[in-house]
């Protein structure tokens, strides 16, 4: 969709260009380097695919499609007398999501697998087998992440096991890892011929596999996963000049200087620069970093620990995080699953405030388990307190405050961790349009909610850090005169103790909703003990049959 804008004032002034790849959308957006105003977009959607329960695919040519799709449309709006003043251009993208491609060639070894993919689930099992009391946080030492499916090593690690084409080549030397800010660099710095292949910190600092003291590739961790480190990207700043755009792309001989994962660059879209300020993006997920200044905080309460941004030469700014994997995604399946409501975005609000309250039903959307804090992925979706008088309404409005609880189970992980509770909550995303929303967030978390002028700053801040850079100079992040100045204040109108009593009943369902993933049964047990059962006498067949079935049912009870 194309979206016009008034091109006054911009003819002589140079252009920032931001290439914003997210999960379900891509789009690149020009702005203004004076203000930092937007005055072009264009989007593309992607196609994610499904071929089995828990996967989740994309076609890492698409994705380069829509990126030349977006920004030839752009430059059609603009014009070639105001496109020519686009500078410099950063890229924002989806986290964890992992490619891989044959250097020789330019074409993808597979699709990309998307973060919230849980296919390496029987990986996570085998690796939390062999570490001591299989502590999931046994390497957080090393990265600040906890063993979880969610990081793309693990992706990297089913990719290297079970597809041949990456072994060969691997073994033939020409195989690249990247995340989709490294693929959409290689390709537009020139590709096979010379493309770049870097990374940033905050992208790296999601892969499990750099050392989040040192920001190298951690040996020990290329180790222990068999990775080798050949093949993985070189790891830069988040704010400086990587190469420029070669053909066949638009904007040839422009400068490409700043690479962020998009939850880092709304972090710096919300200009949250200072330790102790915090921002929670709304979308698909949930995702809420809290700035905790160039000394790491490592949590003991599930969160994780990541690099927030790096600015050149300056010292490395860390975060802590909280991730939600299913927040609007809850929203899309009472759509798509059950009918619920037709328009995501006009039905939702208007239908959640049909009742007053959500009737004690509380919903835990645990579609692919529980991440931050829980970190729980037998954990599945649930609804709660469910009578006669329940409806779609009540459920629609559940669904909402599911948001709104998660949010403060994290707010409180990170209360725990930092002594210090939050103040405020800086919100974006394209949930937070939604005001009963977040109204029932700043009463479920008892702190102001603090909306800001756009309801996506994920460009913004890619746009910041892509002026900031040395050798751009367009942009001073540090400016005291660059506040954001927010549109909505949302104050809590709930009492402590009705917070708590809600708060409580959420904690109770989250309890329902655990262990209902078992593991399937492996398939050793099932095919090959039993090929050899089958040669043995029909009466120890039997037994023996009946025996494993036991056993097997044992082990199901206790774990």
């Amino acid at each position: 969709m194309k979206k016009r804008y008034s091109l006054d004032l911009v003819d002589q002034e140079r252009l920032i260009g931001v290439i914003d790849a997210g999960t379900r959308t891509v789009q690149f957006c020009v702005f203004r380097s004076t203000q930092l105003k937007e005055i072009a977009k264009h989007t593309v959607d992607v196609v994610t695919s499904v071929s089995n329960e828990g996967w989740s695919e994309q076609n890492p040519k698409e994705i380069l499609e829509a990126v030349k799709t977006c920004m030839e449309n752009v430059i059609n709006t603009l014009g070639p007398n105001v496109a020519k003043n686009i500078a410099t251009l950063g890229i924002t993208n989806q986290r964890e999501t992992t490619i891989v491609w044959d250097k020789t060639t330019g074409e993808p070894l597979y699709n990309a697998i998307v973060w919230n993919d849980i296919r390496t689930d029987s990986t996570i099992d085998r690796i939390l087998a062999k570490v001591p009391e299989q502590n999931t946080n046994y390497f957080k030492n090393h990265c600040g992440l906890p063993i979880s499916p969610y990081f793309s090593a693990f992706k990297l690690k089913w990719l290297m096991h079970y597809v041949p084409q990456v072994k060969k080549a691997i073994k033939a030397k020409t195989c690249l890892f990247g995340t989709v800010d490294s693929w959409i660099l290689w390709n537009l710095t020139g590709g096979v011929k010379t493309g770049k292949h870097y990374t940033d910190v905050t992208n790296a600092s999601r892969t499990f596999l750099m050392n989040i003291d040192l920001l190298n590739w951690d040996p020990h961790l290329l180790r222990y996963f068999r990775i080798p480190e050949e093949i993985l990207p070189e790891i830069r700043s988040s704010s400086e000049i990587y190469g420029m755009v070669e053909d066949p792309w638009p904007l040839k001989g422009v400068f490409i200087s700043a690479i962020l994962g998009n939850q880092q660059a709304s972090l710096v879209g919300q200009r949250c620069f200072k330790e102790g300020q915090a921002k929670n993006t709304y979308r698909s997920g949930c995702f809420l970093l809290y700035n905790t200044g160039t000394q790491k905080v490592m949590s003991s309460h599930g969160l994780v620990t990541t690099v927030a941004y790096k600015f050149g030469n300056s010292p490395a700014v860390y975060a802590l995080e909280g991730n939600v994997a299913v927040a609007g995604a809850a929203i899309k399946w009472l759509r798509d699953n059950m009918g619920f409501l037709k328009d995501v975005g006009k039905d939702t609000e208007s239908l959640a405030q049909e009742v007053f309250n959500t009737g004690d039903v509380y919903f835990v959307p645990a579609f692919k388990g529980l991440y931050a804090p829980y970190w729980r992925k037998d954990a599945r979706g649930i609804i709660c307190g469910l009578t006669a008088f329940s409806t779609k309404q009540h459920i629609i409005r559940a669904a909402l405050e599911a948001v709104c609880f998660q949010t403060r189970d994290i707010l409180q992980a990170m209360n725990k961790d930092c002594g210090i509770p939050l103040s405020k909550l800086r919100v974006d995303g394209k949930m937070s349009a939604n005001n009963l929303l977040m109204q029932l967030q700043a009463d479920i978390s008892g702190i102001p909610v603090i909306r800001a002028e756009s309801e996506d700053i994920t460009a913004l801040g890619a746009a910041m850090a892509a002026g900031a850079a040395d050798g751009i100079d367009l942009w001073d992040v540090n400016s005291e005169e660059q506040e954001l100045v927010p549109i909505h204040t949302f104050l809590p109108t709930s009492t402590e103790s009705e917070r708590d009593f809600r708060y409580n009943k959420w904690k109770m369902a989250v309890q329902r909703s655990l262990g209902w993933a078992v593991p399937k049964k492996s398939h050793l047990m099932t095919e090959e003990r039993y090929r050899l059962l089958s040669s043995l006498p029909g009466c120890l067949f039997v037994m023996l049959s009946f025996g494993f079935l036991a056993l097997a049912e044992l082990i199901g009870e206790q774990g």
